[in-house]
């Protein structure tokens, strides 16, 4: 399957999903609404139901419009004359009760006489077995509403009220969660198939290099034995000595390229063992530097080395340190079109040493920059192997940085070189 049949699918299924989520959105918000009206309509009949109780016990008929809601949560009702908050407490918790309305509630009872609310309550029905609690003085209820209307009434409060409704909705909101888990589970699914899809072309990529890297001493070793096979060939002892040491030369060669791919493919910073020093990175970089400029100018070009840290000391292994040096230097150099421009500069950064190492090369595309550290990545170039190498030296690189509690970033313009900065801690002499 190919990268663009790949995308079309995610964006067909993006596209998908993102309507079934829009779709999901709006029904679950009328759902919601419905729920609400009709948990607005069970509070209104159960508080009337009360209304019609007290009525029916000071044997009076003539309230009007007994129960109004006020606001989203807070509902008053109409009564002619004063309460005592412990019969409205029972009276409201069986009417709520018979209604399904076990959600806690405040109330509080407006006295016209002092226009204001004198007595209130808190109802909880965690317990069944609960008896009417405590006056609750006025103060103290987190609600302090009055109805701008003369008369003895009583309101209730639901500071909870949302969270009622969302209990009534257990279907939707079951659904909305498989939904959620279903979209977690296909961009995971997503993100396998193009992690998996990376992996494939890291692999196929690898391979072609690998072939071209083993094809040529291969092909030499078979020419030289092919010679060796000649008739009179035992005669000719020079010439037989000659493609006895190229064979031997280039089995040496596929031996060590064996070794380098083994060796640093199971590579593992918690596997590594070092051997610590003091070194003079100066020095390390300094040497470096030096047999690589043989190189860059045969290419027409030039290495440069500005050497202006204080604090150039590290605790290190000298080996390591000095190779992952020679492997950027030579990556500067071989990836460039014309004459490479190289420049190695420390610097000091608390208790750091900075080193960049900075080139005019091809530069590395934006999209392989957070891979060109991975083991077996190579920027991707087609059946063109003009460059050779199996994608383990950076990785090399920063395993090592790594083992020495550094860490190295990498700033790069495609086609406008590329800049590797190392920080690592410098060595504090005592």
């Amino acid at each position: 399957m190919t990268r663009r049949t790949i995308n079309i699918l995610i964006g067909l299924a993006v596209l998908s999903f993102t309507g079934i989520i829009l779709t999901q959105i709006y029904w679950v918000g009328q759902a919601y609404n419905v729920q609400e009206k009709e948990t607005n309509d069970r509070i209104v009949i159960a508080m009337s139901s009360v209304v019609q109780d007290i009525m029916t016990m000071n044997k009076d008929s003539s309230v009007v419009e007994p129960v109004k809601q006020v606001s989203n949560n807070f509902y008053v009702a109409n009564i002619n004359d004063t309460l005592h908050p412990y019969l409205l407490e029972t009276l409201l918790k069986d009417a709520f009760t018979s209604s399904n309305l076990r959600s806690d509630f405040e109330y509080g009872i407006y006295d016209c006489f002092n226009d204001s609310i004198v007595f209130g309550g808190k109802v909880s029905f965690r317990d069944e077995d609960q008896t009417p609690g405590e006056i609750t003085p006025a103060e103290e209820i987190s609600f302090q509403k009055k109805f701008d209307k003369d008369g003895h009434y009583f309101g209730i409060y639901y500071p909870h009220k949302k969270q009622m409704i969302l209990g009534n909705m257990d279907f939707w909101i079951f659904s909305s969660l498989m939904l959620i888990f279903i979209v977690f589970t296909f961009v995971y699914a997503i993100f396998i198939i193009l992690k998996q899809k990376r992996l494939s072309e890291v692999k196929n990529d690898f391979i072609n290099n690998m072939t071209h890297e083993l094809k040529t001493p291969i092909a030499t070793i078979g020419i030289s034995s092919q010679v060796l096979r000649q008739e009179g060939i035992e005669k000719d002892k020079e010439r037989l000595q000659q493609y006895a040491g190229i064979i031997s030369t280039e089995n040496q060669r596929l031996k060590n390229q064996v070794d380098k791919v083994l060796q640093i493919a199971t590579l593992s910073p918690k596997q590594m063992q070092i051997k610590k020093q003091e070194l003079d990175m100066h020095a390390i970089l300094t040497q470096a530097t030096e047999s690589n400029r043989l190189l860059a100018s045969e290419k027409g070009g030039s290495i440069s080395l500005y050497l202006s840290a204080e604090k150039y000391q590290v605790n290190g292994d000298r080996v390591h340190l000095t190779n992952i040096f020679y492997n950027l230097i030579d990556n500067a150099l071989k990836y460039c079109e014309g004459s490479p421009q190289v420049s190695v500069t420390t610097s000091n950064k608390g208790k750091n040493l900075i080193i960049e190492i900075a080139d005019n090369g091809i530069g590395i595309p934006e999209k392989y920059r957070k891979q060109i550290f991975d083991r077996f990545f190579r920027v991707p170039t087609g059946n063109v192997h003009d460059v050779k190498g199996f994608g383990l030296g950076l990785f090399y690189v920063k395993t090592i940085i790594q083992v020495h509690r550094g860490s190295i970033t990498v700033g790069s313009t495609e086609g406008g070189g590329s800049k590797f900065t190392i920080e690592i801690p410098h060595h504090e002499r005592s």
